[in-house]
């Protein structure tokens, strides 16, 4: 192929626009709320909604100080206006993850070149882990939108003079702030170490003077103090809570989290949920500092924010896949530079880089498809890493076919681009693979979704009258009171099983008075006893016996539930 056949920036542009709209947008509410992230959030939002207390968000009626404010607020104007529901739910995040990948191809267009920015939307729209979190209910695309947001200002600050400098860093302070809104102070750590770095780097002196300029800081305290200042308020121990319990001690501890990973935990997520594009990652960073075309301070900034990040949070004893959803967007614009070189000179160095790392693409899987052909029998032993149930992970094997098959065409086509040397065919088999993919695949996502989510318990209860109370002994299904509409009462030891770090510091207090919604497991039997209306109780299987023993003595029927729970329908004392 020579540069003549280079594709135009208007078939880029519809090429974005399609693959964006259908990676991030398409059936956005298709699959159910995943428990339990996704469950417990729009909860958080739809009481939000319904109270209308926008200061404090709870959780089944449970003040609920895991995160600040901000996301939930966005959730929970998209129910008032779309309805309760799983795209209403979801659209503040795909909201943010289609503004991100037009910042990216903004950034692209105004550093590098139009055709940059485009290819650069594509691969970051296209990149597994940012798609996933585009597509949920959680908070990390809102953090990566603010936090990408704050650095490309801060680099464009610099780029500049006088008045525009100013402007830029002041959007910058807003940005972080705004991201500290959404997660706390990894919101304003992240921009500004990265900038710091990199300007350090790059020779340049007085940079940590304007960036934390007097105006600056007004701006980001402008964001983030009235909602601290006034949750401090109403809630003495807040500060403490945030700034240790859920900063502090995120970072330095391990087990208190449950999140404990190895030190090599990030690199292998980079391999694993960058793919395709990780397979370009490690000759793109090399190539940025060897060839003339890619010698630019953007990519430089590209590099040290996409190591900076990963060695962050590697050190930190916390780690989950989504704290390094910004490194998506620096890898993007690396990998974006490097097509760019290869569709404009297929035989130079960049070509023969997308040529390679295509062949490998193309026998990866065509390995997975012969995998997935000779273990089909072995798809049931998938229950324990998937955490499902063994009988959902055997409808696994129903879903095989459309993999096998997908599998084995995009591995044909990618060594059929190879075989032909064409560069924009192996680009399209590599930009193609995660939208055509998944929605080819949704069966797979149907079953492991489905095992592990609260919208089909919802539909087997029987209707419930307001005046009935709606009991989880020792289990709380996360969606649940979103799909009911109604929260629940919760028969715990400790609150555990809302899986919120900041209930369990509340209820762990000395003292600490336990909110109405909660009930010590202790007093369970009082508190049944004491009931002046029906309550439906729900445990799971594993405690068949203690609901059977308590349906028993009432003369009522214990009945089978989605998600591996029993519920039974207790009639008040007296049978009122």
């Amino acid at each position: 192929m020579s540069s003549t056949d280079y594709p135009s920036n208007r078939a880029l542009a519809w090429l974005a626009s399609v693959i964006v709209f259908v990676t991030l947008c398409f059936r956005l509410g298709h699959l159910p709320l995943l428990q339990p992230d996704e469950g417990r959030n729009a909860e958080v939002a739809r009481e939000m909604k319904v109270a209308g207390a926008w200061l404090v968000p709870s959780y089944n009626g449970v003040d609920y100080l895991d995160k600040p404010a901000f996301y939930f607020k966005a959730v929970a104007l998209s129910l008032a206006a779309f309805g309760d529901n799983e795209t209403a739910a979801r659209v503040p995040s795909a909201a943010f993850g289609v503004a991100l990948v037009v910042m990216v191809f903004a950034f692209g267009r105004k550093v590098h070149s139009t055709r940059t920015g485009l290819l650069a939307a594509i691969v970051v729209g296209t990149t597994p882990l940012f798609l996933a979190n585009s597509r949920t209910v959680i908070f990390d695309i809102a953090l990566a939108f603010f936090v990408c947001g704050a650095i490309f200002a801060g680099y464009l600050a610099e780029e500049a003079e006088g008045r525009t400098r100013r402007n830029w860093y002041l959007l910058g302070a807003a940005a972080a702030g705004f991201a500290t809104l959404v997660k706390g102070p990894v919101g304003f750590l992240i921009p500004a170490l990265v900038l710091l770095v990199f300007q350090r780097i790059e020779g340049r002196r007085g940079v940590w003077k304007r960036l934390f300029a007097p105006v600056n800081l007004l701006g980001f305290f402008a964001v983030t103090l009235p909602w601290f200042v006034g949750l401090s308020f109403v809630h003495k121990d807040f500060l403490h809570y945030g700034l240790v319990e859920e900063s502090f001690n995120r970072f330095t501890t391990a087990k208190k989290f449950h999140r404990s990973e190895p030190v090599y935990f990030f690199p292998l997520i980079i391999l694993a949920t960058f793919v395709p594009w990780s397979l370009l990652l490690p000759e793109a960073a090399v190539a940025t500092w060897r060839e003339r075309w890619a010698k630019h301070r953007a990519d430089r900034l590209c590099i040290v924010w996409a190591v900076l990040v990963v060695v962050f949070f590697s050190i930190s004893q916390s780690k989950l896949p989504g704290y390094i959803l910004s490194v998506t967007v620096a890898s993007g614009l690396l990998v974006a530079r490097l097509l760019d070189a290869a569709l404009a000179d297929p035989a130079g160095r960049a070509g023969r880089i997308v040529s390679r790392a295509t062949v490998v693409f193309g026998g990866l899987c065509l390995l997975l498809a012969l995998v997935a052909v000779v273990g089909a029998k072995y798809i049931p032993s998938l229950a324990g890493p998937l955490r499902i149930p063994v009988a959902d992970a055997a409808q696994l094997g129903r879903c095989a076919a459309p993999m096998i098959a997908s599998l084995a065409a995009f591995g044909g086509c990618a060594l059929l681009a190879r075989l032909r040397r064409n560069a924009a065919m192996s680009f399209l088999c590599l930009a193609l693979f995660a939208p055509l993919f998944v929605n080819v695949n949704l069966g797979v996502f149907d079953v492991i979704f489905g095992a592990k989510t609260a919208r089909y318990l919802a539909r087997e209860l029987p209707a419930l009258p307001p005046e009935t109370e709606l009991a989880c002994l020792e289990c709380f299904p996360n969606g649940l009171p979103f799909y009911l509409r109604r929260t629940a009462t919760l028969i715990t030891k400790d609150g555990d099983e809302l899986t919120s770090n900041y209930i369990l510091f509340g209820l762990a207090k000395p003292g600490a008075v336990w909110p109405k919604n909660l009930v010590p497991l202790a007093q369970f039997e009082t508190w049944l006893a004491a009931r002046k209306t029906a309550v439906y109780l729900i445990v799971r299987l594993e405690d068949r016996a203690k609901l059977e023993s308590v349906a028993a003595a009432r003369g009522v029927p214990v009945k089978t539930l989605p998600g591996e729970y029993l519920g039974a329908l207790l009639p008040a004392p007296g049978g009122s």
